[in-house]
């Protein structure tokens, strides 16, 4: 035998030191999308559900049975508050999400369905699936109300931000979790592990000396045997990635669906330098354009075109970010400048309601807003 195949022989012995898995793939960190998704879907809904849905006549503000679905109980499984933010966390996981009315008055919310949409004549909704009921009928467009939330699908935007981020941060997950690792060499007197049963032996011996180093970690006892040789060679001290850029790479995932979403990272991460300013921009560019396609949804379906024009509507109230004493000085100039009754302001401020009360559908003009000449300290006219 020449000097190669001795080196080639004592290499093959060799083969079984590859059993043990020495390399990890890096893998998807997918509960980084869910938590940061799951989230801002969250904040979001929890600030809609909060809204209140009004029910105006032509003779004022109704409460009846559409008022106790939208408000109090849509079904018999769900309060409002769990039914808006089920609405709005399917709209934006989903696109889209569909709500049906069983036989009894119920609101539901559709998990699965199949549309079907046609140029000039009203769309369908088939094998409308809730829970694990199939409702065997279709539903037309006009008996449901169907949410869209943008014509672009959020999923495939937020899957392609963290096609990026998902890398590196299995990279530096990867990283950190090496950061006080210890390592250790092996060496083996291969004279005496040539034979198969030698091999198995020596295998075993291997396994159960690093269970007792991973399942021990205050003391492990490691035997010596004659050929065999065990040397940690490192003791963790190697610098690595810390825990804060593990939560800055989170963060920044998380500030990029906010952003898609139109949600302030201020407000999302519970900063309190002027919240209020962010707070009224929130309410304006992101709450309320997405309560106006509820609103405008539920007054196509729930009132006709002849119903509507004399004046039944849903109108929407959304929650307050501020107390009842800063909103006394804007209260104050625009009922005394005569622009709107008290009752008008009541109904805009939650919490409150129209009193029956004639002086307060009368306008109000104090002596700063009343014209030059005028004499009377105050004028009301009704």
């Amino acid at each position: 035998m020449g000097f190669l195949d001795a080196i080639f022989k004592r290499n093959s012995e060799l083969g079984f030191m590859f059993d043990m898995e020495m390399f990890e793939d890096k893998q998807t960190r997918i509960h980084m999308k869910h938590l940061a998704v799951e989230t801002c879907a969250a904040f979001l809904a929890r600030t809609i559900s909060q809204s209140e849905f009004k029910v105006k006549t032509p003779d004022g503000y109704a409460k009846e049975e559409v008022y106790y679905r939208l408000n109090v109980r849509p079904n018999k499984n769900q309060s409002a508050s769990e039914f808006w933010e089920k609405v709005i966390i399917k709209m934006i996981y989903d696109n889209e999400v569909l709500v049906i009315q069983t036989d009894d008055g119920d609101l539901v919310i559709a998990d699965d369905y199949e549309q079907n949409s046609y140029a000039v004549y009203e769309n369908t909704f088939t094998h409308v699936i809730v829970g694990d009921y199939e409702f065997k009928r279709p539903f037309r467009q006009g008996e449901v109300l169907h949410l869209q939330y943008s014509n672009m699908k959020l999923q495939p935007l937020i899957d392609g931000i963290f096609k990026d981020y998902g890398d590196l941060f299995g990279t530096v997950f990867s990283s950190q979790k090496r950061k006080n690792q210890i390592r250790s060499t092996v060496d083996m007197d291969m004279i005496a592990a040539k034979s198969p049963e030698k091999q198995n032996q020596l295998q075993s011996f291997i396994d159960n000396m690093y269970q007792a180093i991973r399942g021990n970690f205050d003391v492990a006892i490691v035997p010596q045997q004659p050929g065999f040789k065990y040397e940690e060679v490192s003791s963790g001290n190697s610098s690595s990635q810390s825990v804060d850029e593990i939560n800055k790479l989170t963060n920044g995932f998380l500030d990029q669906v906010a952003m898609a979403l139109g949600i302030p990272i201020t407000l999302l991460h519970g900063e309190k330098a002027g919240v209020k300013e962010v707070t009224k921009n929130y309410m304006l560019f992101t709450v309320k354009p997405l309560l106006k396609k509820i609103r405008d949804e539920c007054n196509s379906k729930l009132f006709t075109m002849t119903e509507f024009l004399v004046g039944n509507s849903i109108e929407i109230k959304t929650i307050s970010f501020e107390s009842i004493f800063d909103l006394a000085n804007s209260i104050d100039k625009i009922v005394s400048s005569g622009a709107f009754t008290r009752n008008e302001v009541r109904d805009e401020v939650p919490g409150f309601e129209r009193v029956d009360d004639p002086e307060l559908d009368k306008f109000i003009i104090t002596k700063n807003y009343q014209k030059e000449g005028e004499q009377t300290s105050e004028k009301e006219t009704e």
